[in-house]
């Protein structure tokens, strides 16, 4: 467990400040959870808990995260027309979500099948549903809400063709975009990139995208990240069209690259029960806090505090806290 000094801890009060304007468009998911004791390998059965239908989808996450901060946080995507249409919105609502522009499509909504095991490791399968009907062109019928939003985060959950359209739109409007690079997509469209103010990746994300040889599968610790060169990391991201990112690095903190600036985040140590959502929940911080002012640096520090409490337990938004949940936890460490 981190040991937090006084330092640290009045530097949490600054989650009561994120009070910004927050537009999210993609994807909406009923997480379908069940814990296991390990995951399961290729063709191997194991015996699992019982099962959970918790509210998800990354870019839900990512604004009911945002939202529970106190950020002014806007959804736009689609549901279908089955029972986890009601269930996915009546939740973003109690999160305290805008979803007055969510449109209702024929055919299911958005699912995913998560196996979480007893470290809180997860392993993912994701059905679009009706996240694919996100369309330009009803990102057009929408965009004068959109683009009264200070920031603009986006994933690969929803069309390629649409997250590019939203981008192009919020950056010709002066808007901030926040791109996280997941589902991940090695080949980014050229225009996505250029309207693509921060990229957000974990490691293994960024390995790919840049050709870097990243610790093995499962051992994540097993390289010390502090002795990589994230000069030349920076580097080759700039050379993708990335001059600001960051790279969060799991149970390792993240690492802060914005313009030439390098920045380490140590991480932030609590008893993890479940790790899902937790990246969405760092990037809806990141979102809350540029777009109240914060510094990149400031938000993604923000940010791990966030993530990491949001593990502590299971689903996605059904762990996220409130801004003065999430302090009241780690003052009374």
């Amino acid at each position: 467990m981190t040991r937090f000094t006084s330092e640290q801890l009045t530097y949490l009060h600054q989650l009561r400040d994120l009070t910004g304007s927050v537009a999210v468009v993609g994807s909406m998911n009923a997480d379908y959870t069940v814990t296991t004791a390990t995951l399961p390998r290729p063709g191997e059965t194991v015996t699992g808990g019982p099962l959970t239908i918790l509210p998800g989808g990354k870019s839900a996450n990512q604004a009911a995260a945002a939202a529970l901060l106190g950020a002014q946080s806007m959804l736009f995507g689609a549901v279908g027309q089955d029972s986890n249409a009601d269930f996915l919105l009546s939740h973003l609502t109690d999160a305290s979500v805008d979803v007055s522009h969510v449109r209702h499509a024929e055919g299911p909504s958005g699912t995913t099948v998560i196996t979480v095991d007893g470290n809180g490791e997860n392993t993912i399968v994701y059905s679009a549903g009706s996240n694919a009907t996100v369309t330009p062109e009803y990102i057009d019928s929408v965009s004068d809400a959109l683009t009264e939003a200070a920031t603009l985060g986006l994933c690969l959950e929803a069309p390629l063709e649409t997250v590019t359209h939203a981008a192009q739109l919020a950056h010709a409007t002066g808007r901030t975009v926040l791109l996280n690079d997941s589902p991940f997509i090695a080949e980014l469209p050229a225009a996505l990139v250029e309207a693509t103010d921060v990229l957000l990746v974990n490691e293994h994300e960024m390995a790919q995208l840049i050709d870097f040889e990243t610790p093995s599968e499962g051992h994540r610790n097993s390289v010390n990240w502090n002795d990589v060169d994230w000069r030349d990391i920076a580097s080759r991201l700039a050379a993708k069209g990335f001059d600001a990112a960051i790279v969060t690095l799991g149970e390792a903190g993240s690492v802060v690259i914005d313009h030439g600036h390098l920045h380490r985040i140590d991480p932030i140590s609590v008893p993890a029960a479940d790790t899902t959502g937790a990246g969405d929940s760092f990037m809806g911080t990141v979102l809350a806090g540029l777009s109240s002012g914060k510094t990149l640096l400031d938000s993604a520090r923000l940010a791990s505090y966030v993530a990491a409490y949001s593990t502590l337990s299971q689903g996605a938004q059904a762990s996220y806290g409130t801004a003065e949940e999430i302090i009241g936890y780690f003052t009374t460490l």
